[in-house]
């Protein structure tokens, strides 16, 4: 009974045993290589979500420009509408932003530590470079806030998607044509008359008004917000 029981006693050893670490520079190499293409597949990846979320926010503000300058019988809510939904979209693309910086903070490193250094060394390369990679592995983390995330993409996308629906909407309430009603005036002769076009349901039009001007000076916070040279943006401009 023991003969037979010896094997499998050594067998379940053996499944237990954790895989063996490479050695040699040779097998250093190729497993840097390897993890380097992994990571370069998920930064890939999240780029790609990423950039899927402004085609879908791109997409709605032509729909919805569209429906709505086309027709005088469209509200001019359409557009506010068209505010609120790129406002949803930003806020998931803020948080796929998230996901991207770290996976896109690995690769960098490997690349400015491992691979230029292997192309052409420099002196000052700092000998735990490997750490903070080895860090993000056993305990990932985000590298940025959400409120971070926001203020990048806003400044590098959105901010602009806003000032098209901002003018459109301007444009909609000061042009009595594109407005529900038969009129003959091109534009608005008052402020009151602008006032009054701007109603929404129930609300009067100055509070549309007030809504809109302190959403519009959040956005214009959140474009104007620089970054401090931390992280990645620190090594060079060409980033997301």
């Amino acid at each position: 009974m023991s003969a037979t029981q010896a094997p499998t006693a050594l067998e379940e050893n053996i499944e237990r045993r954790a895989p063996s670490l490479p050695i040699t520079s040779a097998e250093k190499a190729n497993m840097i290589i390897h993890y380097y293409r992994g990571e370069m597949g998920r930064m890939t990846s999240w780029r790609d979500r990423i950039d899927r979320t402004s085609n879908w926010a791109i997409t709605v503000v032509a729909a919805l420009l569209s429906v709505s300058l086309s027709t005088p019988t469209s509200h001019h809510g359409v557009v506010l509408f068209a505010m609120l939904l790129i406002s949803l979209l930003l806020l998931i693309e803020a948080r796929r932003y998230r996901f991207f910086d770290v996976y896109r903070a690995r690769v960098r490193k490997l690349e400015r530590h491992y691979f230029a250094q292997a192309l052409f060394p420099h002196e000052d390369l700092k000998p735990d470079w490997a750490e903070a990679i080895a860090k993000s592995l056993r305990n990932p983390c985000f590298l940025i806030s959400y409120r971070e995330a926001l203020y990048r993409r806003v400044r590098r996308n959105y901010s602009w998607m806003y000032l098209i629906l901002l003018l459109a909407w301007c444009l909609k309430i000061s042009t009595p044509k594109l407005l529900p009603g038969e009129t003959e005036a091109d534009v608005v002769f008052s402020w009151r008359e602008a006032v009054q076009n701007a109603a929404f349901g129930p609300l009067p039009g100055w509070i549309v008004i007030a809504g809109v001007a302190v959403f519009y000076g959040l956005i214009f916070y959140f474009s104007l917000h620089r970054a401090s040279d931390e992280g990645e943006l620190a090594h060079g401009e060409v980033h997301v």
